[in-house]
């Protein structure tokens, strides 16, 4: 079942662009994008954005200020995704598959898998770590795989993917819903048609019936 960010439970913060909160037995929504989803332009609007927030909040900052800016900045991403910049290699739907597949395949060994999307450029997941497994380990063999499985496909060399990915902790079931139907939505946000994404959809009623690590 899910279980709810524990406030009172030992936190590990953990930063490289952006802070990554991690909590044992916690549930995350994760997106991991493709390394051309954002053009040149876009990365230096996000640049400059975040040096002006710089000034704006000098240090010492607290962890309510550095998580407002991680939404905002994950929002302005979100927006830019959604315009399908980019080869937009996911929109093949072998290649789709190949995300999917990798994504399930260690569903319950490893993570419980809940609803997840995968889009023409990124992907959107949401998953628990089991007992003895890392978010950061999870992510990174879903991306090696997958970069590895794809650039074979399509005849291709090189990074597929953007280093750095963004999660989030699922801090309640108000916040699992919210999550839940921004996941669903995607698809509709970007105009696609049926057969241009992957998408996995559990319902509400999904983690009350996992159990737990």
């Amino acid at each position: 079942m899910l279980q709810a960010f524990d406030p009172e439970a030992e936190i590990e913060v953990r930063r490289r662009n952006l802070p990554h909160w991690r909590q044992a037995g916690a549930t995350y929504i994760v997106t991991f994008r493709l390394g051309d989803s954002l053009p040149q332009a876009k990365l230096e609007e996000l640049r400059a954005e975040r040096l002006q927030w710089l000034k704006r909040y000098p240090p010492p900052r607290s962890e309510e200020t550095l998580v407002a800016y991680q939404c905002f900045r994950s929002n302005k991403i979100e927006e830019y995704l959604a315009a399908g910049y980019g080869a937009c290699w996911l929109k093949q739907a072998i290649l789709a598959d190949q995300v999917a597949n990798a994504l399930l395949f260690f569903d319950g060994q490893r993570y419980a898998l809940g609803d997840f999307v995968v889009m023409p450029n990124h992907v959107h997941a949401l998953v628990r770590p089991l007992e003895g497994f890392e978010l950061s380990d999870i992510l990174h063999s879903w991306k090696s795989f997958t970069a590895n499985q794809i650039n074979r496909i399509v005849g291709r060399k090189g990074k597929l993917w953007q280093d750095e990915s963004f999660d989030h902790i699922v801090r309640d079931e108000h916040y699992l819903l919210a999550y839940q139907h921004y996941i669903a939505d995607n698809p509709r946000m970007a105009n696609l048609r049926e057969g241009e994404y992957r998408m996995r959809a559990c319902g509400p009623d999904f983690w009350r019936g996992r159990k737990g690590p």
